[in-house]
């Protein structure tokens, strides 16, 4: 394996010394198809004393549900087959009750409406008339504000059939590495996506730039040998948090790798920064995946279906133990691969958050800010594909550099 010998001592040196009640959810199936069109001139959000009124006009009748969510507090709509291209949100509203109105593509198939709201105004009413003549139909949803507390427990999106992510496909839940042989699994995750766009700058989009970026690191990975390399998402798609965190389950990724390019309206901040799981955030994130996600998801190739929140808290956190050093490590080593390709760094370059895709507690994962839109500097480099292919060398050198280290490690450890 070929690897830059300065990265390979490096690391080596790091291991040795680290050694959706009270408030309704509505959900809709009927047996609509086709791709329907907003009516933007008739389409309005309205908002007075204690009640919002949305009035959406569709082209025709789609499958759709309505949901609330908190933190902050906002409505959700989701459809089937809707084309928001004529329609900008920002003009569709004109009241101090909605603070921000979003909408486009939520996944293939899937379009989604997102209202943030200036407090919490529950669901009321909604209810989608349809034209029998032209097939045209109308969505009115009605919100009144309520206590929050009462907000607060009906929020969440429902788990009904149909309207939930298909499942990953991969390699299967319930193998383990072990049962693999074969180049190591790579899963890169390139933030954002969909209605999510991420940071902005001018006409560029982080969502655009990181996507962009991981599809050329995965080909310079491919093409060095001894990977094989999965992204999270393949196009301008929405994916959840923890569908990103499910992608690595499902294929046994050995490496999961967040791709970020952030924005800051406030400081200077310059040049890569790569983050692992905060240490004093990984028995709060044990708790929430224990409730958040499905028992058999938590880890890959363990079964939790019959343990108790308990129970699976315990796992986790002894999973943890093994996975949070080898992250650790992977930090280290893309740092000193980003070094020895004379990229530009942070400051502190090597930081710890409590970001929910660095949650998993069976995968070694960080996410790497490849540099942040609102630096002149970084906004140059990151639009420039001669930096991008040395960033993604740096990457590719950084990987093979940890694989060596981590092998070490664990044959220390069966001894």
């Amino acid at each position: 394996m070929q690897v830059s010998s300065m990265i390979r001592n490096a690391v080596l040196w790091l291991w040795a010394v680290s050694a959706l009640s009270v408030m309704p959810v509505v959900l809709y199936g009927q047996s609509f198809s086709g791709m329907a069109r907003v009516d933007a001139g008739k389409s309005t959000i309205t908002g007075s004393g204690d009640e919002v009124l949305i009035d959406l006009y569709l082209s025709q009748g789609v499958p759709y549900r309505v949901f609330t969510l908190t933190g902050p507090e906002r409505l959700v709509l989701d459809f089937r087959e809707v084309d928001w291209s004529s329609l900008d949100p920002a003009e569709l509203y004109d009241t101090r009750l909605i603070k921000d109105v979003r909408a486009g593509r939520f996944r293939p198939g899937w379009s989604r409406m997102v209202l943030n709201l200036a407090g919490p105004f529950g669901l009321d009413i909604a209810d989608m008339r349809i034209d029998e003549a032209s097939g045209a139909a109308r969505l009115t949803v009605r919100l009144t504000e309520m206590d929050k507390a009462v907000f607060a427990a009906a929020a969440g999106a429902p788990d009904s059939p149909g309207w939930g992510f298909a499942p990953v496909t991969g390699r299967g839940t319930k193998a383990t590495k072990a049962d693999h042989d074969g180049p190591n699994v790579i899963v890169l995750d390139p933030g954002h996506g969909g209605l999510d766009t991420g940071a902005e700058i001018s006409d560029l989009t982080e969502k655009d730039l990181v996507l962009s970026f991981a599809r050329e690191l995965k080909e310079v990975l491919v093409r060095s040998g001894g990977f094989e390399v999965i992204l999270t998402r393949e196009d301008d798609s929405f994916v959840s948090l923890e569908q990103r965190v499910s992608v690595a389950h499902f294929n046994h990724a050995d490496v999961f790798i967040s791709l970020h390019a952030d924005s800051l309206s406030e400081g200077r901040a310059n040049g890569a920064t790569v983050y692992t799981l905060d240490q004093e955030a990984s028995d709060a994130a044990s708790a929430a995946l224990a409730e958040r996600h499905s028992r058999d998801d938590l880890l890959a190739g363990v079964d939790l279906s019959g343990a108790d929140d308990v129970v699976a808290d315990v796992l986790m956190d002894l999973a943890r133990l093994e996975t949070n050093p080898r992250a650790d490590l992977l930090a280290k080593a893309l740092i000193l691969g980003i070094q020895e390709e004379n990229l530009p760094l942070n400051n502190r370059p090597l930081r710890e958050a409590g970001f929910s895709v660095l949650k998993s507690p069976d995968v070694p994962s960080v996410l790497l800010e490849l540099g942040f839109l609102s630096n002149d500097r970084d906004r140059g480099n990151l639009n420039d594909p001669a930096w991008r292919a040395r960033m993604a060398v740096a990457i590719t050198d950084a990987l093979k550099a940890w694989e060596i280290a981590d092998a070490a490690a664990a044959e220390l450890v069966r001894q």
